[in-house]
């Protein structure tokens, strides 16, 4: 039996920050090419074909938003290398009544 770890959002900041997010196509191919491997600013940039600036511009505000966890690496040339992985699987949203509600489905890996 597996359990899905799945939180209700329910401060309408936190629910406005992440719609905010994830209407951003950027933001939304990050996390695609983040949802299954951790992956590094320049394999998104060139899996995507995003500018690496702006692939950094994106990393930062999900990470500032906890939708994603950073770790690094030490290459064989002893440089730092940080991989990206998001913490989030799926984001369900519903409009009723005129109220939002956001429900957010964590990634298990």
């Amino acid at each position: 039996m597996q359990v899905i770890n799945q939180l209700k959002i329910e401060e309408p900041e936190r629910k406005e920050s992440f719609l905010e997010i994830l209407s951003d196509k950027y933001c939304r191919s990050i996390l695609e090419a983040i949802m299954d491997s951790p992956k590094s600013a320049i394999e998104v940039s060139r899996e995507k074909i995003i500018p690496l600036s702006t692939v950094y511009r994106r990393i930062q505000q999900l990470h500032d938003s906890k939708m994603i966890r950073t770790s690094g690496v030490i290459t064989d040339e002893g440089k730092r290398l940080f991989l990206y992985k998001s913490k989030i699987k799926a984001v369900n949203t519903s409009f009723h009544d005129g109220k939002i509600d956001v429900d957010v489905v964590f990634n298990q890996n």
